[in-house]
């Protein structure tokens, strides 16, 4: 079964929300998640992406088309529940979504609201701070911590309510380069231990390179999908939608344009430095 699946779905905000006015920002957008699959979500500011993600656990109702979550509706409301169970959110700022003084309590404070047995909140506390690299700070106050390490805290709080998905909205957008790669990290060992189903919105083409699979969105539909090796190597079709590719990518595309012979789906430092080698 597919974790989530998307069909046909067409959204607008009412004026005075988030546009000035009623224009369509998900113009029927078609797209499945198989269970497991890391995803990182593309495109420029007002796309739709966050718009889309919205809709993953039902923060945001269809207003043509159906989104389903492991089959279920989230237009069905006796399934709202459920379905917020199974897919969780982690925001752009960590500072929104911490909502105790120390890290255990702000960890353990969607299980209480769940009514979980409090046995098993110190369970799911500990399990989801390990999880994160975070244990070690269970007794520190939240607000003392790096920018980095809020967001790793952000994460095990949503673990804490034992998702199979997590959607991430731009997580490391606020933080500087040690603690985007903390955070980085901490995603791929989820989605790689854990089986978790990512779905990770960012700007940050090092970031895009690292998941299974690359969507592109522009006014509020689906253009470009597939593995990052397939969706990077369109290199003049990424620029049209005013989106970067990956520095080892546009250094091989530009040495490509005045005639040397290099591949056009390099990705990382180490893919750049092989072919760089191979043609010396």
């Amino acid at each position: 079964m597919n974790m989530i699946s998307v069909d046909s779905l067409r959204f607008r905000y009412e004026e005075g929300e988030e546009q000035p006015d009623s224009t369509v920002v998900l113009d029927g957008v078609d797209l499945t998640i198989p269970r497991g699959q890391f995803i990182a979500l593309l495109g420029h500011n007002g796309c739709g992406k966050s718009t889309l993600a919205k809709h993953f656990n039902a923060l945001l109702l269809p207003l043509g088309g159906a989104v389903l979550i492991k089959g279920v509706s989230t237009a069905d409301e006796d399934k709202r529940y459920d379905i917020r169970s199974t897919v969780g959110m982690v925001l752009q700022n960590p500072d929104n979504q911490l909502v105790s003084t120390i890290v255990e309590e702000d960890v353990a404070f969607g299980p209480e609201n769940l009514g979980v047995d409090p046995a098993e909140i110190r369970e799911r506390v500990d399990a989801a701070l390990k999880a994160v690299g975070m244990y070690e700070y269970r007794g520190h106050a939240a607000h003392k911590l790096s920018g980095g390490q809020k967001q790793r805290v952000a994460i095990a709080g949503v673990l804490a309510m034992q998702p199979e998905c997590i959607v991430l909205d731009e997580p490391t957008a606020m933080l500087d380069p040690r603690g985007r790669k903390e955070v980085i990290d901490t995603i791929c060992r989820l989605n790689r231990e854990q089986g978790i189903t990512i779905v990770l919105i960012t700007h940050y083409m090092e970031e895009a390179v690292l998941a299974d699979r690359v969507v592109v969105m522009e006014n509020g539909k689906v253009v470009v999908d597939g593995t990052p090796h397939e969706v990077f190597s369109k290199v003049d079709t990424l620029r049209e939608l005013e989106l970067d590719v990956p520095q080892p990518t546009e250094l091989c595309y530009a040495l490509r344009q005045v005639g040397i012979d290099l591949p056009n789906n390099v990705l990382t430092i180490d893919e750049c430095v092989e072919a760089l080698s191979a043609l010396l």
